[in-house]
């Protein structure tokens, strides 16, 4: 298979837009496996993805992981996974529990960063370092991925460079558990705004440079 195959159906210049792009995945559970897919197959041309945990059995009924890598760790089976789609991009993968000193030093130069944590407390202290460190990059928070059904209340909410993605109610720490169609709708959801950001920001550049 050749690189001009895989893109043929690509808009030249979105590709162009986001291949020299670099998009930061903090976990690599049901938003990051399924995010991180997503972006794999519309050519991000680099994907920092970091995890510490590894696959289990109960991962399968909505991460992005098979039967075969249970008990590997998450980043290193993603990774294998990706390149099976989409070798011409680069994935750099970390197996790290991340914290504020680690968020900087790995996701510095990332353009957007996708947020896809479990908890409610790492997710606030990813959110209170990104303001802290890099309020002037994107990050893209997803909040409300529990239950079934509910479509109408998946929704894109911002603040300044801060978006969430979500219902916002349904998080998994309130009981409400995490089913494949609504994580991967919002993990989808996610890629899909990094795209339109990444568009944006390469417009933005191009314009600027004719001036």
């Amino acid at each position: 298979m050749h690189r001009e195959e895989f893109f043929k159906d690509h808009d030249p210049e979105i590709l162009k837009a986001i291949e020299g792009a670099v998009v930061g995945i903090a976990g690599a559970g049901g938003l990051g496996s399924n995010a991180a897919v997503a972006l794999a197959r519309a050519g991000v041309g680099k994907l920092i993805i970091v995890d510490f945990d590894r696959v289990s059995a109960s991962n399968l009924n909505r991460q992005y992981y098979f039967a075969e890598q249970i008990g590997s760790y998450k980043v290193e089976a993603l990774k294998k996974t990706l390149k099976r789609i989409n070798f011409w991009s680069e994935y750099e993968i970390h197996i790290k529990r991340l914290d504020p000193v680690l968020i900087q030093e790995i996701f510095e130069d990332v353009d957007i960063l996708i947020e896809a944590f479990d908890q409610a407390e790492a997710k606030q202290m990813l959110i209170e370092t990104w303001d802290e460190c890099f309020a002037d990059i994107p990050l893209i928070v997803g909040s409300g991925i529990g239950g079934i059904g509910g479509n109408n209340k998946l929704r894109q909410t911002a603040s300044g460079n801060l978006y969430l993605i979500g219902d916002g109610v349904a998080d998994v720490e309130q009981g409400f558990k995490p089913l494949a169609p609504r994580v991967t709708a919002v993990a989808s959801m996610q890629a899909n705004l990094a795209l339109e950001l990444l568009i944006s920001k390469f417009n933005k550049k191009k314009v600027n440079n004719i001036r």
